[in-house]
């Protein structure tokens, strides 16, 4: 058997009105925890992709730091290289200014590789740990009401 609608001074029924926890049925409580879990779910979704977006981008841009560490790597090698083949085509002093950019190049990649290592273990692993921890606090949450 239902209630008769009635209207209140704004024209709404009185169906149209949420009821306060104390006075809802059991059907309409259970049909407010549905829809609360129902967003709280859906929240907490976007919060976990936000925090895996952000990390994948973290661990982009290490993975780029340490691909430009290879590069300058790559050419300090063929600029030692060269070194060498000065050396040994001329016994000069040109050499020196070959073996001289060679270890500047060392030193910069060196740095980038320590940069982009940085960033490599800030980002991993890329779960969303904070979106976990905060499911998980739901959850301990609606345990501690339900057994109330």
């Amino acid at each position: 058997m239902t209630a008769p609608h009635t209207h209140t001074p704004s024209g709404a029924t009185s169906a149209d009105v949420t009821p306060t926890p104390e006075n809802a049925s059991t059907g309409q409580l259970i049909g407010q925890l549905t829809e609360q879990i129902s967003s709280l779910v859906r929240n907490e979704a976007r919060l976990a992709q936000a925090e895996v977006t952000q990390k994948a981008k973290r661990l982009g841009v290490g993975a780029g730091l340490f691909g430009g560490a290879g590069l300058f790597a790559f050419f300090g090698l063929a600029v030692l290289v060269a070194t060498a083949v000065l050396a040994l085509a001329l016994v000069l002093p040109a050499w020196l200014a070959g073996l001289v950019v060679a270890v500047v190049l060392f030193a910069v990649g060196g740095v980038l590789a320590l940069v982009g290592k940085k960033d490599v273990a800030q980002a991993a692993p890329p779960v969303p740990t904070q979106a976990i921890a905060g499911v998980q606090a739901d959850i301990a949450a609606v345990k501690k009401g339900m057994s109330r």
